[in-house]
């Protein structure tokens, strides 16, 4: 396994923890041999990342809980591995040597808290027990001598969800969690994950012969943009060769939500859109007078397994995609009937080696389910693209003008629904994407550099239906 198809090393030893715990699963051999699995990734007595071996097999034990399910009595999918969360400063503001222990002390003169002090040579110092964190120091430096230093996971986390516990640890507030798993990327050690469905998804492999049900795979569109060392054709064909009935694209419910929701947005006049998991989330949880107007359509993953499930007897339905959120989704009572797991990208990509598929070797598979419209979802803007096909194509442009506003990550909807709460934002259709780039940039893909938004169209190009009426006609 190269270790190219990873962005880092964090990366790839998730991912090598991953694999093994779904080859001993495939054997039926995991229980038996779990407590070996540490060894197996980490052999021999030299440490190769921490202080000494014991600790990494330590934390190596907490990533196999994890990827067998983690805490079930948690719905976070997002878990924190607190022994791994020992190597980052306590951060908080600090003092640099900018300070020239000038006479005005006025960092001090404003610190209500007593949280600053002077050594022998006038040079500032600040109490992390005592300091509140407020900022007030650091606005009346006169040497701007005063910074504040944030560990990479709350850098990343732009809803403020996470915050240090009595241990130091990082501690996710749930309440406030959208379950976009920017954190877990940014993580440099690997400290927090998300919780794996990797064992459920090959239960339902192995089972689907004596259990009378045929396994669907339903993809994301932002497929197009990963397993770039492969062709698209043969990530399909490796698909099925894991034991998947079929496969079909979620892009092929982004078109039926586009001709829904274009309908709803024309019939009731101002909408926010309700694809991205961790965008609902948010403003249920940080604007509850704006959740009346979230566009009662599922996402575009749940659309197309209801249909699935309603036309096709005891079918179960496995979703890869890029998204984290996507496996809080799942749990919602209006979706939790229709998905039965859902899995990113990296898990895949350990699935595929687990069973020693080298996808590079296969022929190429057809996936050609959705219109132009539908794929382009990937891609922060697509969604608002589709809504103004689907308005056009159903006639309903002529008496309804379109003013969407396209947003592009969380802050970014942020500031869209702080201004249309106020009153300040002339637009009647939001699209709100949590990651930058829309699920191209999810943290559940292979790689996290910046994604060229003309393949994800390049790829909308190649689909057979060129509008969302051919794409739906056929259901």
């Amino acid at each position: 396994m190269s270790i190219r198809k990873f962005d880092t090393k964090v990366q790839h030893l998730k991912y090598k923890v991953l694999r093994e715990v779904a080859k001993q699963a495939w054997n039926d051999t995991l229980y038996d041999n779990l407590l070996e699995i540490p060894k197996i990734i980490v052999p021999g007595n030299k440490p190769t990342m921490r202080c000494c071996v014991y600790k990494e097999r330590a934390i190596l034990e907490e990533r196999i809980k994890i990827a067998m399910g983690g805490d079930k009595n948690f719905s976070n999918p997002i878990e924190v591995i607190d022994i791994a969360c020992d190597e980052c400063p306590v951060g908080g503001y600090e003092v640099t040597n900018a300070c020239r222990g000038c006479l005005a002390h006025r960092c001090e003169d404003v610190c209500k808290f007593g949280a600053i002090s002077f050594d022998h040579n006038y040079v500032a110092h600040i109490d992390k027990d005592k300091c509140k964190e407020c900022g007030a120091c650091a606005k009346v430096c006169p040497y701007s001598a005063i910074v504040i230093r944030r560990r990479p996971c709350e850098n990343a986390c732009k809803v403020k969800a996470i915050s240090m516990d009595e241990n130091k640890a990082a501690k996710i507030n749930d309440e406030k969690c959208i379950s976009c798993g920017a954190c877990v990327y940014q993580c440099p050690f690997g400290a927090i994950m998300d919780k794996s469905y990797i064992l459920n998804v090959i239960d339902l492999i192995k089972n689907q012969e004596h259990g009378d049900y045929k396994l669907y795979c339903v993809v994301a569109p932002s497929i197009s943009s990963q397993f770039i060392y492969a062709k698209l054709g043969q990530v399909i064909s490796g698909i099925k060769q894991l034991g998947f009935h079929t496969v079909v694209e979620a892009a092929l419910g982004a078109d039926m939500v586009s001709a829904s929701e274009s309908r709803e947005l024309a019939e009731k006049g101002f909408l926010t859109s309700s694809c991205c998991p961790a965008f609902v989330d948010f403003i249920e949880k940080n604007f509850p007078q704006m959740k009346q107007y979230i566009s009662h359509n599922l996402s575009p993953m749940a659309t197309i397994a209801k249909y699935i499930k309603k036309t096709t007897p005891n079918a179960k339905i496995v979703f890869i995609g890029p998204c984290t959120a996507k496996k809080a989704e799942i749990q919602k009572e209006s979706v939790k009937p229709y998905v039965d797991a859902v899995l990113t990208f990296e898990e895949l990509q350990a699935l595929f080696d687990s069973r020693d598929i080298d996808i590079t070797t296969l022929d190429e598979d057809v996936l050609d389910n959705a219109s132009y419209f539908g794929r382009i979802f990937a891609r922060s803007g697509g969604l608002t693209d589709a809504i103004a096909q689907a308005l056009k194509e159903q006639g309903l442009d002529k008496d309804f003008i379109f003013k969407p506003c396209s947003c592009d990550g969380i802050e970014a909807c942020k500031l869209a629904l702080l201004k249309k709460s106020k009153g300040v934002l002339d637009a009647n259709f939001i699209e709100g994407m949590a990651c930058i780039g829309g699920c191209i940039g999810g943290a559940g893909c292979l790689t996290h550099g910046e994604k060229n938004k003309a393949e994800v169209d390049k790829y909308g190009k190649e689909a057979m239906e060129k509008t969302i009426s051919e794409a739906i006609k056929i259901l």
